[in-house]
């Protein structure tokens, strides 16, 4: 270990004595392929492994938790191009580790929902309009709902019977149906598909249920939210004029004790594919394993993986 040289940074005491790994252990052990190691350290800098004399790359654990932090980032919508910037920004570069998602976005998540909330608390929606399209602009959708603005519309909300709070949470409420709704809506004129999306009866709020449908939204189908109190039992009535690709379940809650059976008489009317999501899939996985219903979880990137799985007969459920 004591004839490393080239570009990359030199070997100290400390690292001749810590374990370095080659580029095939540190790909099996994060998942990422060796050519895209190599790319993150050319062409953004995001981990600088030592040389061999003779050229070949080897990894510290550093670097292989940096790895696993950039990946974190990816999955939850951060360009990789802009992964770097952020770890500059904490001084990732200058010896300190790279940051994990949670450390390095508390701070950011907290100052927007801080400027969110007072345009709420003044209920200027120009104001409100204005900060939630500078977020928009700032991070990807995923990020921007389910880091930014849904956990302050669950902080207003857990406050909603208190005097005075019920009227904040119901002016940010309708501000973002408002909007949600127009971005589904947009997103409707660009594919011929349909994808229908209902929510278990008493198992979740209207905004919830379109916040998810447009997370959901694939390029290829249009995601269809069905109205909050639409019958499951109607639903396959529903299906025969419309003709979706699948259709999805939305329950944010924990489910009752009946619902697994709500849902399998449920997959037996139907033509298409039929999966669970939110919260309420999470809960469920275990219940519906080897069953025809596909359970997508809750978490955006993951949701819209498994339904392109699902689209494609991929999915084991």
């Amino acid at each position: 270990m004591s004839n490393v040289v080239g570009t990359a940074p030199l070997v100290t005491v400390a690292m001749k004595e810590e374990e370095l790994f080659p580029i095939r252990e540190v790909a099996r052990l994060t998942g990422v392929n060796p050519v895209t190691l190599r790319a993150w350290e050319r062409r953004y800098g995001l981990i600088q492994p030592v040389r061999t004399d003779s050229g070949h790359r080897l990894y510290s654990q550093a670097d292989v938790e940096t790895v696993r932090s950039v990946l974190a980032w990816i999955e939850r919508g951060v360009p990789v191009s802009k992964v770097g910037r952020i770890f500059a920004r904490h001084g990732a570069n200058e010896g300190n580790a790279a940051p994990t998602y949670e450390s390095a976005t508390s701070g950011e998540w907290s100052q927007w929902q801080s400027r969110l909330l007072d345009a709420v608390q003044a209920f200027d929606e120009v104001e409100l309009d204005r900060v939630y399209g500078q977020v928009f602009s700032s991070y990807p959708l995923s990020v921007t709902f389910q880091d930014v603005i849904m956990p302050l519309w669950r902080q207003l909300l857990l406050r909603y019977g208190r005097p005075g709070y019920g009227s904040e949470w119901l002016f940010l409420d309708t501000f973002l149906r408002g909007r949600v709704l127009q971005r589904l809506h947009n997103l409707r004129d660009q594919a011929a598909e349909r994808i229908l999306l209902v929510a278990l009866p008493g198992r979740c709020r209207e905004l919830e249920l379109l916040v998810t449908g447009l997370l959901l939204s694939p390029l290829d189908a249009a995601v269809h939210v069905l109205g909050i109190g639409q019958s499951l039992e109607e639903l396959s009535h529903v299906c025969s004029k419309l003709r979706p690709q699948a259709v999805l379940v939305f329950s944010n809650q924990a489910p009752a004790a009946e619902t697994p059976q709500t849902l399998e008489r449920l997959a037996l009317t139907l033509d298409c594919p039929l999966g669970l999501v939110g919260e309420g899939a999470d809960l469920l996985e275990d219940n519906f394993r080897g069953s025809p219903i596909a359970c997508l979880g809750s978490e955006g990137r993951l949701m819209r993986q498994r339904l392109r799985q699902l689209l494609t007969g991929r999915l084991d459920t």
